[in-house]
């Protein structure tokens, strides 16, 4: 077992005999990630912050509190961090047609029918989590039979990875798109001359700003429930990658007025709004549970639309590479912007051809070693002569390790063999700069944390597969991949003298499991179960 903290060095008030806190964890397995990964038994907390931690007779013999918490044996780690999601975007998808893991158009379009029964009239129906890949024959669908159900109202359903939808012809004709339009970084598909409804990228925003703006009632509908169901999980902060300013002043109000306890890291979206707002002009934007201090860029699609930019065309669709969202020159002008300040640069690439075209920015920039702390969001698919760029240049690679295991059983199709090789290289991107933050990207992967951790450590899905793990040459460690789901989470958003570990002096967010992941077999890493979960020493699960 590993050694137990001692009073000497973790005891702030080692002479105040009975000081009494607002809380107690004893007799507990606590794992504080600090730099030694040490073991403890109990901690104290006062004012949401943890103010010792040491053995039980150590703990119990200094503190008192009028709450305590028994642990019996429970296995406490600090409370998860999702160093890349849309938790905005998940709470919308509560509220719309689900249509994740459908196995065939026709099973989407009857959903579709469900939702519009349980809500009749005329507004909009949306819908998120369709994944051709999952249907016979891996087509993409059309907008013929929403047109036939829904002559006069529009419909517009987000495919699982954001980066493309299907939207129907009402919808289509309300935007004014008609065959043959174009757009830089998207596409609206025709065939036959005539529009399919398929809209690729850039060309989703077209439609979908036509949608009707969220009430303050949506916005407290969406968040709280996403904020359920992520405590439920062991999550206590999420990085929500890329939203409005008035997105944020929604967040922001419902954190004061205490509906909304989750703490954030928010990126601005790469908008001209962003850069005018007080966010951004007043040089970022802290509170003890909101943190606005990067910028959300867009670099490419995404592999599963063949959206991704690639040096080399598709394996499964001769002379085309994908496509970049932006000229090079757009990249370049915001990393000219942001390299004179605070902001962290956290550019979208997947494509071994857009990673290769942020880098080489990025590399302009920073020249060397640095703590900007610039990301790449996602480094999907690396060409092998561009790993080095990250550990050069000290550039974050924010990865998705269920990402991978969704994308194991068709990106063979999308890459060829060799340049596989080169794609969710976990283990390589961590070797770069030494630590790796890890998330899941939700809601285009599930919440759930234990997945990711099965798929880093395992390098399998939820069904198991495959026996022998995918590319097993970039597993990770379990440690490894804890830090990643937590302190190093923390320090891709500045964030690790605030939270990520169970130390003094910081917040007191932690989570009670039932089992260790360190040690749980790993069929059972799926059956682990979240307890409680704390945060600022408040229990919110």
């Amino acid at each position: 077992m590993r050694q137990l903290f001692t009073i000497a060095m973790f005891v702030l008030c080692s002479g105040c005999i009975n000081q009494r806190v607002d809380l107690i964890v004893h007799h507990a397995q606590i794992y504080t990630v600090n730099n030694n990964f040490a073991m403890a038994e109990a901690m104290a907390i006062q004012d949401g912050k943890i103010v010792a931690i040491g053995t039980n007779d150590e703990i119990l013999k200094e503190y008192q509190s009028d709450s305590t918490v028994n642990a019996k044996g429970a296995i406490v780690y600090p409370g998860f961090i999702d160093a890349h999601a849309h938790f905005m975007g998940y709470g919308q998808s509560l509220y719309a047609v689900d249509l994740m893991f459908v196995g065939s158009w026709e099973e989407a379009i009857q959903r579709v029918k469900d939702f519009a029964v349980k809500h009749p009239g005329k507004g909009w129906i949306k819908g998120r989590g369709w994944d051709q890949n999952r249907f016979p024959g891996k087509a993409f669908p059309s907008n013929s039979e929403l047109n036939a159900l829904f002559p006069d109202r529009p419909v517009i359903l987000e495919r699982v990875d954001g980066h493309a939808s299907i939207a129907n012809d009402f919808a289509l004709q309300l935007a004014g798109v008609k065959p043959g339009q174009t757009i830089e970084g998207g596409q609206f598909t025709i065939q036959n001359g005539k529009l399919t409804g398929l809209l690729i990228d850039n060309a989703v925003g077209v439609v979908e700003r036509y949608v009707p703006e969220a009430t303050q009632a949506d916005y407290k509908n969406w968040l709280t429930a996403a904020q359920q169901n992520c405590f439920a999980t062991g999550l206590t902060t999420i990085t929500d990658c890329g939203l409005s300013p008035s997105d944020i002043d929604q967040v922001d109000a419902l954190q004061k007025s205490g509906d909304l306890k989750m703490r954030l890291y928010v990126m601005l979206s790469d908008k001209p709004a962003s850069y005018t707002s007080k966010y951004f002009t007043g040089g970022g934007y802290t509170t003890d549970r909101l943190s606005v201090k990067g910028v959300k860029v867009y670099g490419d699609g995404a592999l599963g639309s063949r959206g991704a930019c690639l040096l080399q065309p598709y394996a499964d669709k001769a002379g085309w590479s994908g496509f970049l969202l932006s000229s090079p020159a757009h990249f370049d002008s915001v990393a000219a912007k942001l390299i004179h300040t605070d902001f962290q640069m956290c550019t979208h690439a997947i494509g071994d051809s857009a990673n290769r075209t942020i880098l080489k920015v990025y590399a302009k920039y920073l020249k060397g070693k640095n703590d900007k702390r610039w990301r790449i969001e996602h480094a999907q698919i690396i060409d092998p002569n561009d790993f080095h760029y990250f550990g050069d240049n000290s550039i974050i690679p924010s990865v998705q390790p269920t990402h991978g295991t969704s994308d194991m059983y068709w990106a063979g199709e999308r890459l060829g063999a060799e340049r596989l090789k080169g794609g969710y290289a976990y283990k390589q991107l961590l070797e770069q700069n030494n630590w790796l933050p890890l998330g899941t990207d939700f809601p285009v992967e599930e919440i759930n944390p234990f997945k990711t951790f099965l798929a880093a450590v395992a390098r399998k899905d939820a069904k198991g597969f495959p026996a022998n793990g995918f590319q097993m040459e970039n597993v990770l460690t379990r440690e490894q991949t804890i830090r990643g789901m937590t302190i190093w989470a923390a320090k891709a958003n500045r964030m690790e003298n605030q939270v990520g570990s169970i130390e003094i002096g910081k917040k007191a967010d932690f989570i009670l499991l039932d089992k260790d992941l360190m040690k749980v077999p790993t069929d059972s890493i799926l059956h682990v179960k979240v307890l409680k979960t704390y945060i600022g020493g408040e229990r919110v699960f």
